[in-house]
């Protein structure tokens, strides 16, 4: 011992800071070592320093753990395993008053007296060491230190009515186990605290209460050797305890070192009593609050001057009386029981010969009875383990392996689990002393692993037993006494605390459907209040996602990924639609709009991008009079106009105008007038939401799949359906409009009073067969009259021309003087998509010489009245005794001779003469038959 160190004891009550200060002073010198009462803190305290000095520097040893880098220079020890002889510069004894403790105090009363530092040394604890310190240790110096909070006592409250954030203290695992049941029924849940548990199982459950999982504490006086807990409130269930001899009430003091775990830095706590515990005397509960109480007078001492001449020997060292009247002799301690039933055995007497013999028996007695089963049952395993070392040197490997794979299994109950614990925190601590076992690193790691797994199968087994996790998360958030910690993995569950609770898809939270009633409510409500920064987050994400991760549905549904966030809803205009969101209420109205903004900016550029020619169309001022307002009509129509609904308008327009809107890409077709940059199937898709939107309509049709040139009619669409997909109804199936117009332009060379038959082209460019081919031609307002033929086969066999492409065609001057003859079809049917080009034919046996047989059609003008783009009865369509029509709608006459028609009269002054397109791609050819004129 260095005279010169400076001695101080840091006494006061508890929450006064007196480990904190012990951990500055330390750090403040090169070296140091500091004793805690328990593993458990001994843990808590390393890893503090190591936060702030690392892990190379700072070492941990207790019974069972022994982290020891090579350049230590701070060790972290419990007391029992303190290392003599270090020379540190500084020395720490926290919790000095159990020096009074009947079963290890002779070893804090050991470090007081003998264990000094350097240059400094602390012994902190109770104000109650203040007289004892003083006598054995004169030139100490005394720092008492004042809580920093009241602790107030409440008197006795029901279990049932036990405010959250209490710890209940019992001193049986009966008492414990009872009481934590029936938090769970009525709080749901506590955690559970008791010496008998492995430090990692005592770990596991302060956290599920220091993470607040849940709101109770279950546990034993050992709560009471400084661990920090965030603690309001503890209540004793009983006043008394059994100390392994007999049941005696707790003093005061005792009292107050458990009370005081309540209240921790500046924040008030209280204590009282709970169950069949009596209320508190008076007087007994004011000193508590006032940290008045009876001075220790007497120590519990051991020699520490062992001999080991001989067993005898030994065993009288130990029980040697001390010599200063501040100490009293220990009673005998499980080692000294250990090594006198020992000595009884011949074997082990013979062997304990020597004096390395009889101080390794020594250090085997020492070996903790952390199975509690009996004594005599420790003793024979101690014996064993003597016999080994003493014998071989080291434990044989086979026998340790054999007492490990015992042990090394996590099933069974909360019983099994506690007795495999004890029995294989027997094998850690002996793996952990020097030169026991072969190979120590290998023994330590298998030893600790088993003792993790059996430690995290007992904290599972202790938490379903004694937690309820739904009901104890939901009983706390509807208290909102804090924020809980809700997570969301990439599969949209939701976990409120580590426990699930639903799904959330998109900004909208779908509770977890086991739950019922009042429980499913207080579910939704709790859950969303946690979930509140997840929105957030969620938001900012979604806000800054490409347009890629977001699209819209058929339906009009707004998608990202595969979260349904909103909904389209008809705005002004059929191109500015409107946009409402799907967001949970609890998300607060600053997620709701940054949603809403995000998908705004989405639908407008997808606009914006599928409908450029036609918003171009929309914004150019140059277009004036009639094809400013045809343009309006094109806009209003998202971009296709059945020709036979604006036929009139279309005639009216002249040469002009009809050349600017051709500049927008706009094609003035027999049938329908569009843009074909608008057919392709995504702008198709989009456009039939917008007008489903526009119209109202309840559930909106779906495009037709891309890619096809004629589909089946749909069975019950809306009115005008077939026109925003692209497609025109004629008969059973439908026809793309840019392959209708390609049809048309062959069609018009054709024969339509004296029938023709349809050509290879015709049916390539359709996809039909040729029975399909006839019904679409009846849609169209053709007569097909079905006839039969021998078949003449070709001298050389021939291909059938590809199909076509789906490309519309440029548009010709031949097509835009036949405007005033489009045909409409409206009789939608059902037929099947075929993508082959056959001619339906009655095949003969080959084997025969019989003729083999075909079908044709012959098609024929057969409009009926009332039809067609321009009123088919105006013109003297389908009338009885009309004149007959070409194949282009043109009143036919003698061949040669000029068309007859009916007379017309009119008021009005002669129209003014269109002039000729010179963007015609025929304007040449017709400007000279005009000048031949």
């Amino acid at each position: 011992m260095n005279g010169a160190s400076r001695i101080v004891a840091v006494l006061g009550p508890t929450n006064t800071g007196k480990t904190h200060y012990a951990i500055e002073r330390m750090l403040g010198h090169r070296t140091g070592v500091i004793g805690l009462p328990l593993r458990l803190l001994a843990r808590e305290v390393y890893d503090k320093i190591v936060a702030i000095r690392g892990p190379s520097v700072v070492a941990l040893v207790t019974g069972e753990e022994r982290i020891v880098p090579p350049r230590t220079q701070y060790w972290v020890c419990t007391v029992e395993a303190m290392p003599e002889g270090m020379g540190t510069d500084f020395v720490a004894i926290d919790e000095i008053q159990l020096c009074a403790d009947p079963e290890r105090g002779h070893v804090f009363t050991d470090r007081l007296l003998r264990m000094r530092g350097t240059h400094e040394t602390l012994f902190l604890g109770a104000d109650t060491m203040r007289g004892p310190i003083a006598a054995l240790v004169p030139q100490a110096q005394f720092a008492r230190r004042e809580r920093m909070s009241q602790l107030v006592y409440t008197g006795s409250k029901k279990i049932s009515r036990m405010p959250p954030r209490s710890a209940i203290v019992g001193f049986s695992v009966e008492n414990v186990y009872a009481i934590a049941e029936l938090l769970r029924r009525q709080k749901g849940g506590a955690a559970v605290v008791m010496g008998a548990l492995s430090p990692r199982t005592r770990n596991a459950q302060v956290e599920l209460y220091q993470n607040g999982e849940v709101d109770y504490l279950v546990a034993t006086d050992a709560i009471g050797m400084g661990l920090n807990l965030d603690v309001n409130h503890v209540a004793f269930s009983s006043l008394s305890k059994f100390d392994g001899r007999r049941m005696r009430p707790l003093a005061p003091n005792e009292l107050a070192q458990i009370a005081g775990r309540a209240g921790r830095g500046m924040s008030d706590g209280t204590f009282g009593v709970t169950g069949e515990a009596s209320p508190l005397d008076e007087g007994v509960a004011q000193a508590i609050m006032d940290s008045r109480f009876t001075p220790m007078k007497k120590l519990n001492w051991r020699n520490a001057a062992l001999r080991f001449g001989s067993v005898d020997a030994l065993i009288d060292s130990l029980e040697a009386s001390p010599d200063n009247e501040h100490l009293v002799k220990a009673r005998p301690a499980d080692d000294l029981n250990a090594l006198k039933s020992l000595a009884q055995v011949p074997e082990v007497a013979a062997r304990a010969s020597d004096g390395p013999s009889i101080r390794l028996l020594w250090d085997v007695c020492r070996i903790p009875d952390f199975r509690g089963i009996s004594h005599a049952e420790h003793a024979s395993l101690l014996e064993s383990i003597f016999g080994h070392l003493h014998e071989r040197g080291t434990i044989p490997e086979d026998f340790l392996a054999r007492q490990i794979r015992r042990i090394d299994r996590t099933d069974g109950d909360i019983d099994a689990l506690s007795k495999r614990l004890a029995y294989i925190r027997t094998w850690t601590y002996v793996a952990q002393r020097n030169g026991w076992v072969r190979d120590e690193s290998h023994w330590r790691a298998e030893t600790r692993a088993v003792e993790d797994r059996v430690s995290d199968a007992l904290h599972e087994r202790l938490t379903q037993r004694f937690v309820d996790r739904r009901t104890s998360v939901l009983l706390r958030r509807l208290k909102q006494k804090e924020a809980l910690l809700a997570e969301v993995n990439d599969k949209g569950e939701v976990t409120v605390e580590g426990e699930f609770v639903g799904r959330l898809e998109g900004f909208r939270f779908i509770p977890d459907k086991s739950a019922q009633g009042t429980e499913a409510k207080a579910l939704k409500s709790a859950s969303l209040q946690a979930l509140a920064p997840q929105f957030h987050l969620r938001a900012d994400r979604f806000y800054n996602a490409p347009d890629t991760e977001i699209d819209f549905t058929d339906q009009g549904g707004l998608m990202w990924g595969e979260y349904a966030v909103g909904k389209l809803v008809a705005g002004a205009e059929p191109l500015k639609p409107m946009v409402e969101v799907f967001v949970d209420e609890a998300a607060g109205p600053e997620v709701e709009q940054k949603v809403q903004r995000r998908l705004q900016h989405f639908i407008d550029r997808k606009i914006a991008a599928l409908f450029e020619p036609l918003l171009n169309l929309s914004r150019d001022e140059e277009l004036t009079g009639l094809a400013k307002g045809f343009a309006f009509r094109m806009v209003e129509a998202l971009g296709i106009l059945p020709r036979a609904g604006v036929a009139q308008e279309v005639k009216d327009l002249d040469q002009d105008a009809r050349g600017a809107l051709r500049k927008h890409g706009i094609r003035f077709g027999q049938f329908t007038i569009f843009m074909p940059l608008l057919l392709k199937p995504a702008p198709t898709r989009l456009r039939l939401v917008l007008w489903a939107l526009a119209n109202g309509l309840q559930e909106f049709p779906e495009a037709p799949p891309p890619g096809l040139v004629t589909v089946p009619v749909a069975k019950g669409a809306p009115e005008g359906y077939d026109t925003m997909c692209g497609y025109r109804n004629a008969g059973e199936r439908s026809i793309r409009i840019d392959m209708l117009e390609r049809l048309a332009d062959m069609l018009r060379a054709e024969d339509s009073r004296g029938g023709f038959e349809a050509k290879a082209d015709m049916l390539s460019i359709t996809g039909m067969t040729l029975e399909q081919f006839a019904d679409l031609m009846q849609g169209l307002g053709y007569k097909a009259e079905r006839g039969e033929r021998t078949k003449i086969k070709p001298a050389q066999p021939t291909e059938q021309p590809p199909a076509a492409t789906a490309e519309a065609p440029t548009e010709t001057a031949e097509a835009e003087a036949q405007s005033d003859v489009a045909v409409a079809a409206e009789a939608p049917a059902e037929a099947t998509d075929s993508t082959e080009v056959e001619a339906e034919a009655t095949a003969a046996d080959p084997a025969s010489d019989e003729p083999e047989v075909e079908v044709f059609y012959t098609f024929t003008w057969g409009r009926q009245a009332n039809r067609g783009p321009r009123g088919d009865q105006r013109q003297g369509r389908g009338k009885p005794g009309g004149k007959p029509r070409d194949g282009r709608g043109k009143p036919q006459g003698k061949k040669g001779g000029k068309p007859q028609g009916a007379k017309t009269f009119s008021s009005r002054p002669p129209k003014k003469e269109k002039a000729i397109d010179p963007d015609n791609p025929f304007a040449a050819a017709l400007m000279g038959l005009k000048d031949g004129n």
